[in-house]
């Protein structure tokens, strides 16, 4: 029964640290799908999210101003693809690969530059990364440290996903990008600002997508590698489909997802089974719930056409 329970506060520990990345980018991939515009950029936002937050936390040796940073440089991104898919009227999927190639290339690029030809940033130290609740107060090992001593953002993230429903849903700038991602033209003759609900929307997403990368590198790892967003952006963008494009929905998917990941966490420390199988556990299951509920999400009627106001 120890056993158990210790396990269990093992794997409880492994989905808070999988899940908050996967449900920040979901929740800003949920802004831009639903006012209309699709944003398959999440993985690069994220990418140059976890970069910035790394430096700036390596330099600085503030784990908060470098989650802040993360989402800074993803926000830059959001502000390129809804310039280019919004008022430059560009395909929109074609946007977002461009920027799953600008975010990895100029995190490389940068961490090239700044570390001496290296493509991975010196590791954090414990102090330099985000902070942990209870850091102390329950005995190593036991279910009280394992679940309740993890990464604040751990538990804010679930705030941020209560903030978002109430957004979407209890307030007049929920109900105007709701109603811009199914009829833009009847929004404009009402005298909605389209493309202000979608300049807000896209930019939002790339803020959360690199608040998203950020915790990766100061929470999961310690470090930016090419590597280390590994595809999250790409199940960050599963889980809203999965979740009907609700911020609700997608929570519970990334949940999902992240008990995924706990499970191949706990897995990986035993030898019965292929690490390289264990690792394709999240993947697996974000393509399962794709091919049986994709088609049973509403996707918002305008997502992905291009608006162009009328003089």
């Amino acid at each position: 029964m120890e056993i158990f329970i210790q396990n269990l506060g093992l794997l409880i520990n492994a989905t808070l640290i999988a899940t908050p990345p996967l449900l920040l980018a979901a929740l800003g991939s949920c802004f831009s799908e639903r006012s209309g515009v699709v944003n398959i950029g999440i993985e690069g936002m994220m990418t140059i999210g976890a970069f910035t937050g790394a430096v700036v936390a390596y330099f600085s040796g503030n784990g908060w101003l470098g989650f802040l940073c993360g989402g800074l440089a993803g926000l830059v991104l959001g502000v390129i693809h809804a310039v280019v898919c919004i008022q430059l009227h560009a395909d929109q999927t074609i946007a977002g690969t461009a920027i799953n190639f600008l975010g990895p290339g100029l995190a490389l690029f940068l961490c090239k530059a700044i570390f001496n030809n290296s493509s991975e940033t010196p590791a954090l130290d414990g102090a330099h990364k985000l902070p942990k609740l209870f850091d102390g107060v329950f005995k190593a090992g036991s279910f009280g440290y394992n679940v309740l001593n993890v990464y604040a953002v751990a538990y804010l993230v679930f705030l941020f996903a209560a903030v978002c429903w109430f957004v979407f849903y209890k307030t007049r700038f929920g109900t105007h990008l709701r109603a811009v991602g199914e009829h833009p033209e009847a929004c404009e003759s009402l005298g909605i600002n389209v493309y202000l609900v979608r300049y807000s929307c896209v930019i939002l997403s790339g803020l959360l997508a690199g608040l998203g990368g950020a915790f990766v590198t100061l929470a999961t790892v310690s470090q930016f590698r090419p590597t280390v967003i590994v595809g999250q952006g790409f199940i960050a963008i599963a889980a809203v489909i999965f979740g009907k494009f609700s911020p609700g929905g997608a929570m519970k998917a990334c949940l999902l997802f992240g008990f995924c990941s706990g499970i191949k966490s706990l897995a990986s420390m035993s030898n019965a089974v292929s690490p390289n199988l264990i690792s394709m556990i999240p993947y697996i299951v974000t393509i399962l719930a794709l091919v049986f509920f994709v088609g049973k999400a509403h996707t918002p009627a305008a997502n992905g056409k291009v608006f162009v106001r009328s003089r």
